[in-house]
This record gives C-alpha cells, sequence and structure tokens, in this order.
C-alpha cells in the first residue's frame, strides 16, 4: 500500500466514525450510509471537488448536493475535514438545539451546505436546476477565450432519492435536456429504512436512467477509490448528457451484526455494535471524535491547494471585465443579488374605465415589461403557458443546442439553446417547483413557475423547502377560484389558497384587479423570499380609484380601500382577489342604508402581517367586531381578521362545473349576498 492509499484509507475511516461518534452522542441520527459511502463520498470530494473552504461561496465552485439529507453526519464531517467552518465541537452537537450540525443539512453556503435536503428525491430535483443555471448562464456570459462560468453539479443519493417521484419528473428532463455537467452518484445499497428494496423496487434503474437520456456508469465496488475515481473522470469526459454513476455498497459497512441490514439506516449502532466496527476496521476505541495527525495535516494541505482555484479564477474575471466590461458588469450585478437602477420604472397604470381583464392577461404584460429589464428572470410553466399567460415571447427556448427541434410547433420564439430564457417544464409541476429552487440556489437568477392553482399540490413539498431556505422564486398560479367555470371542482381550487397561506415563509399576494396585479409584481421582485401569485382566469374590474386608496398601498398586505365617512364604522367588509369589486359594491350599498362602513383590501396576509401593530390596528381597529370577509374559497382561517363575531363568505364544500356567473350567483358570493349577510351581522 503507497503512503498516498493509507492516508486515504485513514481519512475515510476517520469520516465514518467522526459520523458514528456524533450520532451515538445525540443517540439518534443514520449511520448506515456515513459507513458505506464514506469512500466514495471521499473520493469525490478530494479529487473532483472544486470549492474553497477559504472562500465557501465563490461562484463557479462546483456545487454538491446530499439529496439523501438522512446521511447528514457523512457532510459535516467533509466539512470538518476538508476546511469549513465546522468545528469537532459542532459535531459533538449534532441535533442539538442551536447547533451548527442539525439532523438534516439547513441550507447554509458559508458553512458549505448548499441546500437543505432530508425529504427524499428533493436534492437531486433541485440539482437538476442547479445544473440548468450553471448552463444558461455559461450561454450568456461566456465569451471565447473566458469560460466564467465552468462548474459541475454533483449529487449523491440514496435508494428512497430514486423512489420518490419528484426525481423521476426531474431525472426525466435533464435527460432531454442534456445537462451533461450533472453527475449523480447513486449509492445502491438495497436497503431502505424499513427492509429490503427487494421488497418494494427493483426496476433496472441503469436502463430507467439510460432510457432518459443519462450516460450510466456502475461501480461494482462503492469501496474502491480507484473505481470511484474512474467512473467521475468518464463522466466527465461525458459533454451530452447527464451521468448516473451506480455505486453497489453495504449500508452499514464494517457492523459487525447490522451490516447490510435496515437496522443500520437510521438508529445509532449502539455501543458494542460501535466497538466492534471499530476493531473490525482498526479503530481506536479511544478516544471518541479521533482525527489523526497525518489526516489532519493531509486534508489541511489539499484545502490549501483548493484556495489557488478561487484566486485564479478571480484574476480571470478581472481580465474578463477589461475585454467584455458590459456583460461583467451585468453577471456581477445578478451574482449580488442587486436589482438594476429603474427596473420598475414605468411600470403601467391602468387607467379608470378601462375594460375588465383577467389578472392573469396583465401579469403577462407585466412579466414582459420586467422580463425585458431583469435578464435574471428565467422560468416557465408546467405545460400550460398559453393559460397561466407566463412566457417571455422573442427570448428563446431553454433547449439541449445539440438537439434541433423536429418541429417550431410550441417554441415560444428567440434562439434555441441554453442561452434561452423559457424553460419547458412540461408536465412535471413537482419537478418544476424543485428545479426552481435549484436556479434560486444556484444564484444569478430569478426563477418563476407557473401552474393553475389547484395543481399546486403537486408542488407543496417543494415549496416547503423554498420558504425554509428563504430562497427569491416567484410562483405563479392562475385559475385561482371556482372563476374558472366549467372545467369543474377538479379544477377549481377551494382549499389551496388557505394552504398555501399557513405555509410559513411563503409570501402570498391574491391582487384584486389590473393594478394591484402590477404591485402584486413589484412586491414580488423586491421579496427576499418565495412568492405566491394568485391571479384569475376570468375578467375582472379594473377598479375606479377615485375617492379609493391607490393600488400602491398593496405593498403593506392590506388597506382601507373606502370608507363612508371619517366616523369609525360600524362594519368593516374584508375583500381579496375577484371578490374585492363585489366588497366595495356591496359596502357603497350597506352604507346607502345608513350604515358606517369601511371596506378594506387585503391581497396579503404576510405582507399585512409584516406592517406594525399600530397600522394593523388602524385598519382593522379591535372594537369593530361586526366584520365579514369574502373570498371563493374555504371559509376556515379567515377566523384570524373577522373574529368570532364576524362572517364568512365563502365555500364549504367543492366546486361545480358551470358558467363562472352561475357558480358565484348559486354559492352566494355575488352583491346580494354580500349585502344580506351584512344586514344580518348588523341587527345581531
Amino acid at each position: 500500500m503507497t503512503c498516498r492509499e493509507h492516508l486515504d484509507d485513514l481519512a475515510i475511516n476517520t469520516l465514518r466514525f467522526l459520523a458514528c461518534d456524533a450520532i451515538e452522542e445525540a443517540k439518534s441520527g443514520h449511520p448506515g450510509m456515513p459507513l458505506g459511502a464514506a469512500a466514495a463520498a471521499y473520493t469525490l470530494w478530494t479529487r473532483h471537488l472544486r470549492h474553497d473552504p477559504g472562500n465557501p461561496t465563490w461562484f463557479n465552485r462546483d456545487r454538491f448536493v446530499l439529496s439523501a439529507g438522512h446521511a447528514s453526519m457523512l457532510l459535516y464531517s467533509l466539512l470538518h475535514l476538508t476546511g469549513y467552518d465546522i468545528s469537532l465541537e459542532d459535531l459533538r452537537s449534532f441535533r442539538k438545539w442551536g447547533s451548527r450540525t442539525p439532523g438534516h443539512p439547513e441550507h447554509n453556503p458559508a458553512l458549505g451546505v448548499e441546500m437543505t435536503t432530508g425529504p427524499l428525491g428533493q436534492g437531486i430535483a433541485s440539482a437538476v436546476g442547479m445544473a440548468a443555471a450553471e448552463a444558461h448562464l455559461a450561454a450568456r456570459y461566456n465569451r471565447e477565450g473566458f469560460e466564467i462560468i465552468n462548474h459541475w453539479t454533483y449529487v449523491l443519493a440514496s435508494d428512497g432519492d430514486l423512489m420518490e417521484g419528484v426525481s423521476c419528473e426531474a431525472c426525466s428532463l435533464a435527460g432531454h435536456l442534456g445537462l451533461g455537467r450533472l453527475i449523480v452518484l447513486y449509492d445502491s445499497n438495497d436497503i431502505s429504512l424499513s427492509g429490503s428494496t427487494a421488497l418494494c423496487f427493483t426496476e433496472d434503474v441503469a436502463m430507467r436512467f439510460a432510457a432518459a437520456g443519462w450516460q450510466v456508469e456502475e461501480v461494482k465496488d462503492g469501496n474502491d477509490t480507484q473505481a470511484v475515481d474512474a467512473a467521475i473522470r468518464r463522466a466527465k469526459e461525458e459533454g451530452g448528457r447527464p451521468s448516473l454513476i451506480i455505486l453497489k455498497t453495504k449500508i452499514g459497512f464494517g457492523a459487525p451484526a447490522k451490516q447490510g441490514t435496515f437496522e443500520a439506516h437510521g438508529a445509532p449502532l449502539g455501543k458494542e455494535e460501535l466497538e466492534g466496527a471499530k476493531k473490525g476496521l482498526g479503530w481506536p476505541l479511544e478516544p471518541r471524535f479521533f482525527v489523526p495527525p497525518e489526516v489532519k495535516t493531509f486534508l489541511e494541505e489539499e484545502a490549501g491547494k483548493k484556495g489557488v482555484l478561487s484566486r485564479a479564477w478571480e484574476a480571470e474575471f478581472l481580465r474578463y471585465v477589461q475585454c467584455h466590461g458590459e456583460a461583467a458588469a451585468e453577471l456581477s450585478r445578478r451574482i449580488k443579488g442587486q436589482l438594476p437602477p429603474g427596473w420598475d420604472g414605468d411600470l403601467p397604470v391602468y387607467p379608470d374605465g378601462a375594460k375588465d381583464i383577467s389578472t392573469r392577461k396583465v401579469s403577462e404584460e407585466i412579466l414582459a415589461l420586467l422580463a425585458a429589464r431583469l435578464p435574471e428572470m428565467v422560468g416557465g410553466a408546467a405545460d400550460l403557458n398559453p393559460s397561466t399567460f407566463t412566457w417571455l415571447k422573442g427570448l428563446g427556448d431553454f433547449q439541449n443546442p445539440r438537439i434541433k427541434p423536429a418541429s417550431s410547433q410550441g417554441c415560444i420564439g428567440g434562439s434555441w439553446g441554453y442561452e434561452g430564457r423559457n424553460i419547458h417544464f412540461g408536465v412535471r409541476e413537482h419537478a418544476m417547483a424543485a428545479m426552481a429552487s435549484g436556479l434560486a440556489l444556484h444564484g444569478g437568477i430569478i426563477p418563476f413557475t407557473a401552474t393553475f392553482l389547484t395543481f399546486s399540490d403537486y408542488m407543496k413539498p417543494s415549496l416547503r423547502l423554498a420558504a425554509l431556505m428563504k430562497l427569491k422564486i416567484v410562483y405563479v398560479f392562475t385559475h385561482d377560484s371556482i372563476g374558472l367555470g366549467e372545467d369543474g371542482p377538479t379544477h377549481q381550487p377551494v382549499e389551496q389558497i388557505m394552504n398555501l397561506r399557513s405555509l410559513p415563509g411563503l409570501t402570498v399576494i391574491r391582487p384584486a384587479d389590473a393594478n394591484e396585479t402590477v404591485e402584486a409584481w413589484r412586491q414580488a421582485i423586491l421579496n427576499e423570499g418565495p412568492t405566491a401569485l394568485i391571479f384569475t382566469r376570468q375578467n375582472v374590474p379594473v377598479i375606479n380609484r377615485t375617492g379609493l386608496a391607490a393600488a400602491g398601498e398593496l405593498a403593506r398586505g392590506g388597506y382601507v380601500l373606502w370608507e363612508s365617512g371619517p366616523e369609525d364604522p360600524e362594519l368593516i367588509v374584508i375583500g381579496v382577489g375577484s371578490e374585492l369589486h363585489l366588497s366595495l359594491a356591496a359596502g357603497r350599498r350597506i352604507a346607502g342604508e345608513g350604515n358606517r362602513v369601511r371596506v378594506v383590501s387585503l391581497p396579503s396576509w404576510e405582507l399585512f402581517e409584516g406592517q406594525r401593530e399600530e397600522y394593523r390596528n388602524r385598519v382593522l381597529p379591535g372594537k369593530v367586531r361586526k366584520r365579514l370577509a369574502v373570498e371563493a374559497g374555504i371559509k376556515i382561517g379567515w377566523e384570524r381578521y373577522v373574529g368570532l363575531d364576524g362572517a364568512v363568505i365563502g365555500l364549504s364544500t367543492f366546486g361545480a362545473s358551470a358558467p363562472w356567473q352561475v357558480l358565484y350567483e348559486k354559492f352566494g358570493i355575488t352583491v346580494d349576498g354580500i349585502v344580506a349577510e351584512a344586514r344580518g351581522l348588523l341587527i345581531r
């Protein structure tokens, strides 16, 4: 055995037992994959991964995604040993309150954690978005002699990741797009949490990925670092396809009784089993969290070499600035996440008396204007752009440049290649949302997605992770209520808006008309986290703002649209979305009967709750207990704003198939219905 091979073996066992000691200390965790996949992960990190612990957010670094987030201690051990700001004390604090080493990885690029993972399938699907971002930015900004953007996206995935449907969706699209800088290391150990994969997962994964357009490599022994290294090298030589490297491993490698069993997956090995593993692999039983001095010295030296890569890139970027100043300035701005001056200047104001128009149609106009000013806006719909109106006409189709279209039918126009800004996600809502997270995580891109609101259910796991990571993504949801009409209850969202509002960290905005839609888009671009924009299919009036509050008040989330006089109101009517104009008309009629009435527009609960308490109390005074909320969705949740003495006009059932006007009448969401309910409140 050579000196280097000896060091490699020592370092791999250091990874294994740092992970196992931390899991034993925490009395919870997943030792199986750290034991089984340590050799492959070590090979990738030390021989291939371009990164710099001294400059962890260097933009042209390779991205590493631990899709199998339950193996978090493998990642933390790698980060500790390769020079990131993760100390031995952090490893000892695994899964403890306030720890920098939580049970599953949580997005923190400064510590080397590229994304939050744990829900299986999410990491690999988001990595497809990262690879797409790299391809797009390279196509837009690289110049002859300057490959400013040229990095790889690597994933370590498990059997469970490949069982999840979201990974199938995303990997299908990755193969179609030919994302050759995406390499997935698949830890194939034939064991899941509850038993052997023979119980539920016996498909030929290699054939599946080959059929989807991937290059497939197989390493028969995942502990063979030379074979792993060679497979990664072959994958990197394949420029036109993403690559799957199937690593045959043993879960819980080295554990005498639990190796190769599901018992090694999700619980500490226990004192005796851990000692048996250490003895079998020639590791000292004490001290725990042992790092051999020669491993520490070797990996510190290797980490120091990584800094050369980032410094060389920075020097090349300075030359790029001198030769391609305009492109460099734009790329620098995008990397920093800054918006250009005047990006929202001269957005339209829809005049009083303008014809009725759906908010999805207004959104199309605003999206086109913003995209012309913000080249970082990249995205598309789940095969629904002719219905959601989310297309950037003339700005190109994001497609595999090596494959010419057999037909231009359905193309949005402009270039065909990675420089295109319209991503055709296909009927893959979940992959679309996960890929949007990857686009945002990569940096330099503001992604947008689109589908019908009812299909937001397909996206929920990815929306949740995006909210956890505070990612800047715009989700466009159209066909927002029973107002979509004849397609019926399968397509009419009832509970979805409240589902989205229940998600911490997601800003939901449901504008009432054209001018609120303009402001909704403005807030979505300004927001530093994810935003869901909710738009109508049906035409709605452009509210005549004479004597009313300006639509710009939407920035506060909720505002007093109109009130009958300066005195304190007896009744507050809260309208939102396409029901606001009905609420306004009803409020005026009730006021005409001699009542003091205030009409409030409340398009975004999240923006409203972000205002000062004094402002919120001014809009919705606590002493006014007669409140009526109007929204064409479920009533549950509105108690927050109407209280126990108020009332809600909405739905308690699913919708039905009929013209939308008929549905609003049958469900009582009309001016007459609002007036009748308000009268009942006033006489209580």
